[in-house]
């Protein structure tokens, strides 16, 4: 694995880690909790992709060259 790879890897389970620890730790009721959750993996999903789509745009620039 390359060291960029392994750094991103790390903020994102550092980022996801933390995320996990705010919700639960939060004095919220079960369904504020679980929608909070809900909300938090759609936006990640959705970051998750957008970060996918630009490695894969990347990786095709550099095989035409």
């Amino acid at each position: 694995m390359g060291k960029k790879l392994v750094v991103g890897l790390g903020t994102v389970v550092g980022a996801v880690a933390g995320v996990v620890a705010g919700v639960l730790v939060a004095p919220k009721s079960g369904k504020q909790t679980r929608g909070d959750i809900k909300k938090t993996a759609s936006e990640l999903k959705k970051k998750a992709s957008k970060v996918g789509s630009k490695k894969n745009e990347q990786k095709k620039g550099a095989k035409s060259k």
